[in-house]
């Protein structure tokens, strides 16, 4: 039966920042088995304590669910010996902490981070066909031809030509929405080659059921909130 600290439980059960967590613990909002606890590192049962917030339940979650809106600049890596990583973005770091995929250095958008492999595996795998959504500016315009091209698949330089994926225009005919299912080494950027074009700013706002907080400024963070995790099957209520 391991401890957890008062902070980290709120902020894994209750979907709060280590910051909020501990300026609602210090407001006296928080009980720990029927008495009001003011500590942030007052140590609890995993297994055997009942928190409430302004007197509701929060169960402990034992797996860490992050939305972030990637800066460019950065790389998608727990680590690197030369560039600063994702997560040098965040306060604390709950252990085992990972980006589930990569966006490329220079691409912003959306980046879930988590500790649940089984997650990771179910939104990365070919064979689970995850749609994920990028909104790009492009050198030129493209149109129909480039619209069925991307339809089709497309050959760029691998093996095999890219599954089918859809590219939709955006308010101009170079700004567009391309949506696909796999994950190839700079795959956006290699089909825009493809058909001609070349991609000048590229962000992720989608990955399976998760859509980007259009609050999230680049750099931000929050948790998942209970509506998205119950989207990944990951119920908490």
């Amino acid at each position: 039966m391991g401890q957890i600290r008062l902070d980290k439980w709120l902020s894994s059960g209750a979907g709060l920042t280590r910051s909020q967590a501990r300026k609602v613990i210090k407001a006296g909002r928080v009980t720990v088995d029927g008495q009001t606890c003011r500590k942030a590192d007052w140590k609890l049962d995993q297994d055997g304590s009942t928190v409430l917030l302004d007197g509701r339940p929060v169960g402990y979650q034992a797996f860490s669910y992050l939305m972030m809106n990637k800066p460019a600049g950065l790389v998608s890596a727990t680590r690197d010996q030369r560039e600063k990583t994702v997560l040098s973005l965040l306060d604390q770091i709950p252990k085992g902490l990972f980006p589930v995929g990569r966006l490329d250095k220079d691409t912003e958008g959306l980046l879930l981070l988590t500790n649940d492999g089984p997650l990771a595996h179910d939104l990365l795998a070919p064979g689970r066909h995850v749609d994920k959504t990028y909104y790009a500016l492009l050198d030129g315009p493209v149109g129909r031809e480039e619209i069925e091209a991307f339809a089709r698949g497309l050959d760029i330089g691998d093996d095999k030509s890219t599954l089918p994926a859809r590219l939709e225009l955006g308010d101009r005919p170079d700004q567009v929405y391309i949506t696909l299912q796999e994950g190839r080494f700079h795959q956006v950027k290699r089909m825009a080659r493809a058909v001609g074009r070349t991609v000048l700013f590229l962000k992720r706002i989608s990955m399976g059921p998760l859509v980007l907080d259009e609050k999230l400024k680049p750099g931000d963070w929050r948790p998942l909130t209970k509506e998205e995790l119950a989207a990944l099957g990951k119920d908490i209520s």
